[in-house]
């Protein structure tokens, strides 16, 4: 069902192209990763950091702080003073070399481009300031490196705020909010010579202000990025070509090449793949926000990725292109739906797919965005990649506003594989695990260990990624009935391996445990037992190997609905479990769970909804719980469509639900028992989406209970890609039943 207009649900990465696959083995870095995920101990700010550039193994970064502090430290403690200025040791992640203040009367400085003459021997900053150390400044500043002094030869009276730099041997150009330089009008963007500050000819109008510019490697154009949606009375919304000399419109992008709502925040040049990118800024749903690549040839558009996220900065090193957003939703460019923000990408030049590189930040202060700006240095043989912004946080851990990522080494090992081991019938216990996270290598090895052996009885090579962790599964037949069996798992990047899972066992049956064993005969392609004793992993019993994620930390071991079972309970507010694979629509198909509770506001018990991880905004094929009690299956395809049960079933037992759909109908089943059934009913809304349990959208269902969640404790989920027959259905509740 659709509640309101937006852009979702495309096709999230296949599970199976995610699955056991053989060579190559897994490496520390996956190519073509260059760059490590693994942040380095680096000094802090207090603030956001707009800009940097980089010299001689030194990074200089600018913005909006009054002081930096040791990695570790808290803020407020240990801090130094650093007036929206500080240079750091590439290599070190410490403070070193010139260290100028920024500031203003109004004490509302900021520095927002840094750019270093091609000598290298001159450090341009532009921002909004009146003063570099006690020196008079008007937002533009030349500062000596060797030195450490403002170069009173070059102080142009710059009006506006400096948002861009570009530096050359003989001009420096610049960008931003900029109406004059000298008390001559200029509109948004201007050069003044390198060696005096003199204002230069150059003089592009644009309406509105500038945020990037870039000049091509032969220095006869320069690229212009911002918010402005003419360029010399030409209609160019965000981005354009003009001369280098004259400032004249060399190529223009009319309205509608970027969404009118989009803007151009930062612009990156990269001679070796003879093109430009741009990272943009959207307002609204489905507004450009993504990076797109061009021809330094002809000026037009290789590709672009419509990843939603507000990109902010990007940088190229080797054949990868690194970025910074808060990119939420990439599931246009069939990656993960919307969700959970990711904020440190990377995408090869030459196809834009996300690889294996996901660091994260959080959003942070400010406008919280996360990351604002990147800076590359080479300090010797190892290339830093330095990221600078508004965020608090790094890899989980407190950091803020600067980090940094090496080359190399890559000493961070992958996570701790979840496992589970489970033996319904003789000769068979069944090992899985959910694939781990390594966030620069998505081809992991592991290792299965018996008894405490230290040779592994199974090994295997699998990828995942951090939205599609597929269960791997493991079966060991030389066990014999009447012992209990334990195993542990590792997983290895090809330098770094975890160490072993915790214990988990199970003891082999004599004889076939009958209500799991007839589900899974019955064909389930997706069988959640909900027996785990704690953690996030849900494992899938069936064959498909669809594992699932349970979110907000339902409480696990209840004694559950069949015999020998456990159970989750969950808190009908925060709860829910989803499949870690997306699924095109069903169209024949029986959902299954069973459910205890005394809720008297409802919620959804098991559903299909096209985001795993937030509310969903397609949502049907589910069975919820009205307040009364009584349950309800729905679906739609052209109207709203539901079964709904005479009973209450919220009286504390346990309780079975079934509901089939296919070309015959729709039939709504509790306790072995038809309780309503419709031959018109055989159609359903066409989305991608995820089984999820426990709770997700129910606006706009009929007698909408109080709350989409369900507070009570749910076991045995399945889902089946047939309709079950009523006997099926019914045998299932008299061997659940069984004591």
């Amino acid at each position: 069902m659709r509640r309101w207009p937006v852009l979702t649900a495309a096709l999230a990465l296949a599970a199976a192209a995610l699955g056991m696959v053989g060579p190559p083995s897994a490496t520390a870095l996956q190519a073509p990763v260059g760059i490590t995920a693994g942040n380095l101990p680096t000094y802090q700010t207090n603030g956001i950091v707009w800009a940097m550039a980089q010299s001689g193994g030194d990074v200089f970064a600018g913005g909006t702080f009054s002081t930096i502090r040791p990695p570790g430290a808290a803020a407020g403690t240990q801090e130094t003073a650093a007036a929206n200025f500080a240079s750091f040791d590439a290599a070190t992640g410490q403070p070193a070399g010139c260290q100028p203040s920024f500031t203003v009367g109004s004490d509302n400085a900021t520095v927002r481009a840094l750019a270093v003459s091609p000598d290298g021997k001159t450090l341009y900053a532009g921002g909004f300031f009146g003063s570099v150390s006690g020196t008079g400044v008007s937002s533009l500043a030349a500062i000596d490196l060797a030195t450490c002094t403002v170069r009173t030869t070059f102080r142009p009276a710059v009006s506006g705020t400096v948002r861009t730099i570009v530096a050359t041997d003989d001009a420096v150009y610049f960008g931003g909010d900029v109406t004059s330089v000298g008390g001559t009008t200029r509109h948004r963007y201007a050069a003044v010579s390198a060696s005096d500050g003199a204002l230069l000819p150059w003089a592009p109008n644009v309406d509105n202000p500038g945020r990037a510019l870039a000049l091509t490697p032969d220095g006869k154009d320069a690229i212009l990025g911002g918010d402005f949606n003419t360029v010399d009375g030409t209609d160019s919304h965000s981005l354009a070509v003009v001369d280098a000399t004259t400032g004249a419109l060399v190529k223009a992008y009319p309205t509608g090449f970027f969404d009118a709502a989009s803007v151009t925040k930062t612009i990156y040049v990269d001679p070796a793949s003879n093109s430009f990118y741009t990272g943009n800024e959207g307002t609204g749903g489905g507004v450009f926000d993504g990076r797109a690549r061009f021809s330094l040839t002809d000026f037009s558009q290789v590709w672009r990725d419509n990843c939603l996220g507000a990109t902010q900065t990007v940088a190229v090193y080797g054949s990868v292109l690194y970025s910074g957003s808060h990119a939420h939703d990439c599931s246009s460019m069939g990656e993960y739906p919307n969700g959970v923000r990711k904020h440190l990408l990377a995408e090869p030049v030459g196809d834009p797919h996300l690889v294996s590189w996901f660091p994260d930040t959080n959003d942070g202060i400010g406008e919280q965005i996360g990351p604002r700006v990147m800076s590359f240095s080479k300090v010797g043989s190892t290339e830093y990649l330095w990221v600078g912004g508004e965020f608090t946080t790094v890899n989980g851990t407190a950091q803020q506003g600067l980090t940094r990522f090496p080359s190399t080494p890559d000493t961070t090992a992958p996570s701790l594989p979840q496992t589970s081991v489970t033996s319904i019938k003789p000769g068979a216990v069944k090992v899985s695990w959910q694939s781990s996270l390594d966030n620069d290598d998505s081809l992991l090895t592991y290792r299965v260990y018996r008894n405490g052996a230290t040779t592994p009885i199974y090994t295997t090579t699998a990828s995942s990624l951090p939205w599609v962790r597929p269960q791997l599964s493991f079966t060991d037949t030389d066990v014999s009935p009447g012992v209990k069996y334990t195993y542990r798992v590792t997983a290895s990047d090809g330098t770094n391996t975890t160490a072993l899972s915790p214990n988990a066992s199970a003891t082999v049956p004599a004889s076939a445990e009958a209500y799991p064993t007839q589900v899974l005969a019955d064909g389930a392609t997706l069988y959640w037992r909900y027996d785990a004793a704690s953690g996030s992993y849900t494992a899938d019993s069936s064959a498909s190997n669809e594992s699932g994620v349970s979110v907000g930390g339902p409480v696990h071991g209840v004694t559950g609905a069949v015999p020998g079972s456990k159970a989750y309970t969950f808190n009908g507010s925060s709860q829910w479990t989803y499949g870690d694979r997306s699924h095109p629509q069903p169209k024949t198909f029986s959902v299954e769970a069973w459910f205890r509770t005394t809720t008297t506001t409802g919620g959804k018990i098991i559903g299909f909804g096209n985001d795993p991880t937030q509310t969903s905004v397609y949502y049907d094929k589910h069975i919820y719980m009205l307040n009364s009690g009584q349950v309800v299956y729905g679906a739609v395809s052209t109207k709203v469509q539901t079964l709904t049960s005479s009973a209450k079933y919220n009286d504390g037992a346990w309780h079975q639900v079934v509901a089939t759909e296919g070309s015959g109908g729709s039939k709504l089943y509790v306790d072995g028992v038809l309780k309503a059934s419709s031959t018109t009913m055989t159609g359903s809304q066409a989305y991608t989406g995820y089984w999820r349990v426990g709770g997700d959208n129910l606006n706009g269902w009929p007698n909408r209970p109080t709350s989409d969640d369900f507070a009570g404790s749910i076991d045995e989920a399945a889902v089946y890609p047939t309709v079950l027959t009523a006997a099926q259905v019914a045998k299932h509740y008299t061997l659940g039943t069984a004591k």
